[in-house]
């Protein structure tokens, strides 16, 4: 039995998680442009990953997953100015990128499991 509903994809949950984290920390940050980047990239992994399910074909799959992994990559490296500018603490940047990471990790697994 396959995945019946894009709301099972384990990354896509894990994904969500993080977008709601990167929101709920960022929320109060007065750089616009830097808090508005880092949440489109957290949000970017979770939707291409719906996106790419609701193309109904492996080939489109892959290719959607793909993006959402560069967009979870882009949010690493957003934590990674977070940290450089002071934005965040190092605690709450390890926090979080780890939580990007296993995103990463899952949304690669992924692609590899589906054959075109």
């Amino acid at each position: 039995m396959g995945i019946e509903k894009f709301e099972d994809i384990i990354a896509w949950k894990k994904s969500r998680v993080m977008a709601g984290n990167i929101y709920s920390e960022f929320r109060n940050l007065r750089d616009y442009g830097f808090r508005d980047q880092i949440e489109r990239s957290a949000v970017s992994t979770m939707n291409n990953i719906a996106e790419g399910f609701g193309r109904r074909g492996n080939r489109e799959f892959k290719r959607f997953l793909n993006i959402a992994y560069g967009s979870c990559c882009e949010v690493q490296s957003m934590l990674y100015l977070a940290l450089d500018l002071g934005y965040i603490n190092s605690t709450r940047f390890s926090d979080l990128f780890k939580q990007a990471n296993e995103s990463a990790r899952l949304i690669s697994a992924l692609t590899r499991s589906i054959s075109e």
